[in-house]
């Protein structure tokens, strides 16, 4: 028989062969975390312009300012969220009541801003009271670098969705590289709907630029439900997996 390693005297082999390693959850955390950032992406706003970007004078330039704004937001918002979820310690296994709690309360965060969208339809437009245009269209309407790089910042504001994927990441058991890597994969998730066009773009502009016409028409018109939609799933999963961890 083969000697027993150095410091395994006395213990079972089975116990030997269960004990964790740093790593154990990145794949759990991973698929979770990534979930719920596709919930996040979930967002008509940042089509609606990223297909104006595109269509403008200088579209790959104004686009990757866009895309530089939203990775900016969702990165440095993402290194905070995690930087005090971890500082609460509450990955550590005493902690188990406030990492569910704060789960919970995310999914009730959800919830209320799911039902408030679902309550408060879009009014149609009224010819005769033309409606003043918001700080993102005026940003659109003068495309450039630094007006692209703030509507970036200001559309991809965190969502529910999202800090419920950070939070799942900062409260695994994993090494520092997945846990840096499961980040990064969100935050790249995040901003699916601007990079993706912008790839489209580069290969077909034209039947990109129609593309995103098309769809735009449709997104204005339901857009407003998609995102009640998203919101309602996140609340589901949020609510029923916290109410499982505390009961």
């Amino acid at each position: 028989p083969r000697p027993a390693p150095p410091g395994s005297a006395g213990l079972h082999p089975v116990r030997m062969r269960r004990r964790p390693g740093p790593g154990c959850h990145a794949d759990p955390m991973i698929a979770s975390a990534a979930g719920f950032a596709l919930l996040a992406a979930i967002s008509p706003a940042a089509i609606l312009v990223c297909a104006a970007y595109l269509g403008s004078a200088s579209p790959r330039r104004t686009t990757l300012w866009f895309l530089a704004g939203a990775v900016t937001m969702s990165a440095v918002i993402g290194v905070i969220a995690l930087a005090f979820l971890r500082a609460g310690g509450l990955s550590l296994p005493a902690h188990h009541a406030p990492r569910y709690g704060v789960r919970l309360g995310l999914g009730v965060l959800a919830l209320a801003g799911g039902l408030f969208m679902v309550r408060r339809k879009p009014r149609p437009p009224n010819p005769d009271k033309p409606k003043k245009p918001g700080l993102i269209s005026r940003l659109i309407a003068r495309p450039g670098p630094a007006t692209a790089f703030a509507a970036g910042v200001l559309v991809f504001v965190p969502s529910a969705s999202f800090l419920a994927a950070v939070q799942v990441i900062a409260t695994a058991k994993a090494s520092l590289a997945a846990t840096v890597a499961t980040l990064a994969t969100v935050v790249i998730i995040d901003v699916l709907f601007v990079w993706l066009p912008f790839a489209f773009h580069l290969v077909r502009p034209e039947a990109t630029e129609r593309g995103l016409k098309a769809f735009n028409g449709w997104l204005r018109a339901h857009g407003h439900a998609v995102v009640a939609g998203a919101l309602l799933v996140a609340a589901v999963l949020l609510i029923s997996d916290g109410i499982k961890g505390l009961a």
